[in-house]
């Protein structure tokens, strides 16, 4: 399926679309380089869902970046660049360990350079503590790279939640996107509503992607307590994505449309948002194959 070039009106950028507007994909593995990203633009266009773009990264799990081999990981994460430049709308999403230590930095410096805009992290698969120095130290970089941190965030690991938070925290000049939304646990993020109200602490730098949760709460039981958590933790700060190829992106949007939601929210949460963090980071390229 040919992509949309990100040809954006404001109309979108402001989030005020009416269902069946193209979306943007925030959360995408690639298995398999150019192989992996004809599949999933396969089953994009089999679901009848137009793109606006997807921001992609490795895949998951025991393929995550491990400590200890930052050759291997600049290799993979340019071999990511050149995937983006050979298709439009993708916005490739570069990963390095923390406890790389300063190879971590200068990977993230050499890639920033090439224009990546976003970062992801793994504290579960990759192994380390989001309370390590190491882990403040690259994501205050990022911020001041311009890069947004990427951090799983599907509360695997006890405490999850409130240590991505404290890490927030004591980085406000960097922009954070928690993926999952705490996972079950998303409850515990309705707190932002509370603290944006504490004097010289404005928490206006954490998103949230709602990939897999979506899917997985709509028409559940507790549908409306995820809905008010989205509106609690503040519409313009959430974004949709598949985490394909786990879950796919036609049931994702379908699922969204089943929440009871204002168009204009899923309008923002459908693609706006992203394309207004994001859309100027996507490479235009002249061939797509």
């Amino acid at each position: 399926m040919a992509i949309r070039a990100l040809a954006i009106s404001m109309v979108l950028w402001c989030g005020a679309a009416a269902a069946g507007e193209p979306v943007f994909d925030m959360h995408v593995h690639l298995r398999d380089g150019q192989a992996s990203v004809r599949e999933y633009t396969a089953d994009v266009a089999a679901a009848g869902v137009e793109l606006a773009g997807y921001g992609a990264m490795w895949f998951g799990g025991p393929h995550q970046a491990p400590a200890g081999d930052p050759a291997d990981i600049a290799r993979r994460n340019d071999a990511l660049i050149a995937l983006a430049a050979a298709n439009p709308g993708l916005l490739p999403i570069a990963i390095v360990h923390p406890y790389d230590g300063q190879a971590a930095l200068d990977e993230l410096a050499r890639v920033a350079g090439q224009g990546v805009r976003v970062l992801k992290l793994h504290p579960h698969t990759q192994r380390f503590d989001a309370d390590d120095p190491r882990v403040l130290a690259l994501v205050r970089r990022a911020g001041e790279l311009g890069v947004t941190v990427l951090l799983d965030n599907a509360n695997i690991l006890p405490g999850d939640s409130e240590r991505l938070f404290n890490l927030a925290l004591q980085a406000p000049k960097t922009q954070f996107l928690f993926a999952h939304m705490g996972g079950m646990n998303f409850r515990f993020w309705n707190m932002l509503a509370a603290a944006r109200t504490a004097d010289a602490l404005f928490m206006e730098n954490i998103s949230f992607d709602i990939s897999g949760m979506v899917a997985l709460l709509a028409d559940s039981p507790i549908e409306a307590e995820f809905v008010w958590t989205l509106r609690s933790v503040g519409i313009d700060h959430v974004l949709l994505g598949s985490d394909y190829p786990q879950f796919t992106l036609g049931p994702t949007v379908e699922a969204l449309e089943r929440l009871d939601l204002t168009d204009e929210e899923k309008a923002k949460i459908r693609s706006g948002n992203a394309l207004r963090l994001f859309g100027a980071g996507i490479r235009p390229a002249a061939d797509a194959r």
